[in-house]
């Protein structure tokens, strides 16, 4: 909206049609909310577990609470559970249509050899990159 001669004009803005869930959700946002559904049942997956116990080693700090600790693939040092995430070496990718949910799926849902423990500060470096060379890549294909 901006004012002009005492006129009012608003801006036409340009709206994605809402497809899906009985034109309540666009097509991003039912694919988020699919692959947040599928990254939700994930966790449950036993090699994750069996990720976590190979990188768990008892703790013997002075915090009477904390039972174990986890050993960060990356920088080596130990951190407690809630400091730490179980990573999928090779990305399981984006969700964006329903072409990509096998790969998606297949990726999502790994063995323990695609898996690694690494604490949240390594775990992000490792996201911040493949999100800039998904975009970089994703740039040099709409050229």
């Amino acid at each position: 909206m901006y004012i002009c001669n005492k006129t009012i004009h608003m801006a036409k803005r340009k709206t994605t049609p809402k497809t899906r869930n009985s034109g309540t959700m666009t097509e991003s946002a039912f694919w988020s909310f699919i692959r947040s559904a599928l990254r939700q049942k994930s966790r449950w997956w036993k090699p994750i577990t069996e990720c976590k116990a190979k990188a768990k080693r008892p703790y013997k700090g002075p915090l009477k609470r904390q039972k174990f600790e986890y050993q960060c693939n990356q920088c080596k040092g130990w951190f407690p559970d809630k400091k730490i995430n179980v990573d999928h070496i090779v990305p399981a990718g984006t969700l964006t249509c329903g072409g990509d949910l096998p790969g998606f799926v297949e990726r999502l849902f790994c063995e323990v050899d695609n898996l690694q423990v690494l604490c949240e500060l390594c775990h992000d470096i490792k996201t911040q990159n493949e999100n800039g060379r998904r975009k970089r890549s994703s740039k040099n294909l709409d050229k």
